[in-house]
């Protein structure tokens, strides 16, 4: 058994490194695909790369891992019957589950692993990435160099080149207004850039090229005769060849700046289980207190419930006033009740609209907390449904390699491609419904396991018991079975 054991484990460890590395670095290009625009041309240093890369690399374990498990499952029960040692263990009397339980071991160990790793350590990660994101896609030096448009965003200056890529370029243009009343005009054939080691600088190294200075207009000296006696001109400007020539320009302030992780921190993704219960208890506290303020507010704004309070009060006011008995001739009574209706019903439109603004403005506060607990929810569910489908995918790769008999990085390859495409759509489309509200959060983010789980029991069993799912004999009488109740019905 020990030696079972060991070959199984074997077996599976080095397809499951291979598609690992493999499964990560395709999902890493693609973070690198989506996210190009955002790190071209700003000037980051190699090692901002490599820990935006390291947090990454951390957060995509999730998508990685059940690739994995897919592809290595196949592959290893898919070499071992293609070679008939799965025959062979059968053959001595040892059924597939008893084949499977040393891998299904090492699944569950991952499995765990997985779920501790998820709830601590990728929280941490997506906080230090997307912040570092975040600060790299708010670098102002990103724009000054885009060949063909004028760039205005280092203020004071308005910079084009005509092309180029790197740090050489060609046809410079440099117009510079820092001096209040002088403008600077540099242009240049070509030119290399560089940045100071500080980073507080650019420096322009150009070549073949001129520097035109134009001062701001010069009041005309005119005599009482009406004739212009200034000696020199009105709008005066200097110009001057160079050869070499070296410019710089203060970029201070226009570097990668880091900004503080705590104003990310409250987002849902980047907490543990434990946290994101601690959140919607406080939610449920203060979405209590603030529900029983708003009833209580507007209670006491009805006259049947403000009448308990001020009973009293009026009742003393009105003992205070001196009863003054006025003629019946003097007040006209059908006026006075008329007018006091008038008075009492546009009150009351009053009141109903504003309690009606209210009411509105509450609702969507209420909808607004329910739709933040449900992301919380989210979260929560999804820490939960990885570790889940890492063992569903297991338990379909395995019986599906056996079933298949192929092994290596052919037929597997494609297989595994095709299953995990059809976890990922339940996966998104769960998420999806989700956000949108459309189920659960807890329906949503275990849809797909709860479609794929039937699928593993039964592709487990067949398997077991030798069934030739992979023959049209076999599903041809499946799909007879199915479509044989519905033609008696009609008949």
């Amino acid at each position: 058994m020990k030696r079972l054991y060991f070959f199984s484990v074997r077996s599976f460890a080095g397809p499951f490194l291979a598609t690992f590395a493999i499964s990560m670095f395709i999902l890493v290009m693609q973070f690198f695909w989506k996210y190009i625009d955002d790190l071209m041309g700003k000037g980051l240093e190699i090692s901002v790369i490599i820990e935006l890369l390291f947090y990454v690399s951390a957060s995509l374990i999730p998508l990685a891992l059940p690739l994995a498990i897919l592809l290595s499952s196949i592959m290893t029960f898919g070499n071992l019957a293609e070679n008939n040692e799965l025959t062979a263990l059968k053959a001595s009397g040892m059924s597939l589950y008893r084949i499977v339980r040393p891998l299904f071991s090492v699944v569950i160990i991952i499995a765990l692993s997985t779920f501790y790793f998820a709830n601590y350590v990728i929280p941490v990660s997506n906080l230090k990435w997307r912040s570092l994101i975040f600060d790299i896609q708010n670098t102002k030096i990103s724009m000054v160099l885009t060949p063909g448009v004028y760039s205005h965003e280092l203020d004071g200056y308005v910079i084009k080149v005509d092309e180029g890529e790197g740090n050489e370029f060609k046809g410079i243009l440099i117009h510079d207004h820092t001096t209040p009343n002088e403008i600077k005009t540099v242009r240049a054939e070509s030119g290399k850039i560089y940045k100071s080691k500080n980073g507080a600088y650019l420096f322009f190294e150009m070549t073949n090229g001129s520097v035109h200075r134009e001062l701001e207009p010069q009041t005309p000296n005119f005599s009482p005769d009406g004739i212009n006696h200034s000696i020199h001109s009105t709008h005066p400007a200097w110009k001057s060849q160079f050869e070499k020539m070296t410019y710089k320009i203060n970029i201070t302030g226009f570097d990668l700046e880091r900004s503080q992780e705590e104003l990310l921190k409250d987002k849902h993704e980047m907490l543990n289980v434990f946290q994101i219960n601690d959140a919607m208890d406080s939610i449920k506290a203060n979405g209590t207190n603030i529900l029983n303020n708003f009833l209580m507010n507007v209670k006491s704004g009805h006259p049947y419930f403000a009448s308990f309070t001020y009973q009293n009060h009026s009742i003393k006011k009105m003992e205070d006033k001196k009863i003054v008995e006025i003629p019946d001739h003097a007040v006209n009574f059908n006026d006075v009740v008329y007018n006091k209706k008038i008075k009492a019903i546009n009150k009351a439109q009053a009141t109903v609209r504003r309690l009606n603004q209210i009411v509105e403005g509450q609702n969507l506060f209420m909808k607004a907390m329910e739709r933040d607990m449900d992301d919380y929810m989210i979260e929560f569910n999804r820490k939960f449904a990885l570790t889940a489908a890492i063992i569903i995918l297991f338990f379909i790769g395995a019986p599906f390699g056996a079933i298949v008999s192929k092994g290596g990085f052919g037929a597997p390859v494609v297989i595994a491609a095709l299953l995990f495409m059809i976890y990922f759509v339940l996966l998104t489309v769960g998420d999806n419904m989700a956000q949108a509200g459309t189920v659960s959060p807890l329906v949503g983010m275990w849809f797909s396991s709860l479609l794929l789980a039937p699928v593993a029991v039964w592709m487990m069993y067949s398997a077991a018991n030798d069934l030739p799912i992979n023959s049209s004999e076999y599903w041809g009488k499946l799909l007879r079975n199915i479509v044989k109740p519905f033609r008696l019905k009609k008949s």
